[in-house]
């Protein structure tokens, strides 16, 4: 019998007590940390002597503390397809969400870094993204479903195909969705198959319906975000 190599993992967060807070968690849950770096470009050489299966990198990194991170990120993914990256941001930034997923949703995750619920959620999101899943912040896809194109081919959606799909984009399994809407697996299964069908997502192989439907969601009305944006850095005082 063999045993699962564990995950290797690179971590790019300038803030240290919360890098050291990043590294034991990720370490207790049995990841392996392969190596940290306080800022972008530290942070690029490590990725690319390491080739490790997830680079978690914070948007805002030195040595310019502006999107450095994201650069950072793209980079990575640029130098070797398969590393899924979970990006860390303190705000909602549609650009940054875009640019980063860019025609590869696969194993892209972006979290909120004040709505990480638990050490659990964020290890299960490293794990998803490095499976090649989505882990998409809950607030992220609110704002996205909550200011809908008119144009946008989500508008076909139901109110209860569009809270699948919202659920979805944060990782949740069909399981995992039954559980919070309190409905049968099969009735989840159900929407998703047809909100599949309304989306135009055929099933093909080598093909993951379930990302492409999220990076729909992304790609449906990028401004909305910005307004969003907008809103929660005026509410801060920014």
């Amino acid at each position: 019998m063999t045993t699962e190599a564990p995950i290797r993992v690179v971590v790019g967060e300038d803030q240290p007590l919360f890098r050291q807070g990043v590294l034991h968690v990720l370490e207790e849950a049995g990841l392996d940390v392969v190596a940290s770096a306080a800022d972008a470009n530290d942070l690029l050489r490590k990725a690319r002597a390491h080739l490790p299966d997830v680079a978690v990198v914070d948007i805002q990194m030195p040595p310019h503390l502006g999107d450095d991170g994201l650069n950072a990120a793209c980079q990575i993914r640029s130098i070797k397809p398969s590393i899924a990256v979970l990006i860390l941001s303190q705000f909602l930034e549609d650009r940054y969400a875009i640019q980063l997923i860019g025609d590869r949703p696969e194993g892209v995750g972006y979290l909120l870094k004040d709505s990480i619920a638990d050490a659990a959620s964020f290890v299960d999101a490293i794990r998803r993204v490095a499976r090649g899943g989505s882990a998409i912040d809950a607030e992220v896809v609110a704002a996205l479903v909550g200011r809908r194109s008119r144009r946008s081919p989500l508008d076909g959606l139901t109110t209860r195909e569009r809270e699948v799909l919202t659920l979805m984009a944060e990782g949740l399994s069909n399981q995992g969705i039954a559980d919070r809407l309190v409905v049968t697996v099969s009735a989840v299964e159900r929407h998703v198959t047809t909100l599949f069908a309304k989306l135009g997502l055929a099933q093909k192989p080598a093909v993951h319906r379930r990302v492409l439907a999220v990076l729909q969601l992304l790609r449906a009305e990028p401004e909305r975000l910005a307004l969003a944006t907008g809103d929660r850095r005026r509410a801060a005082g920014d």
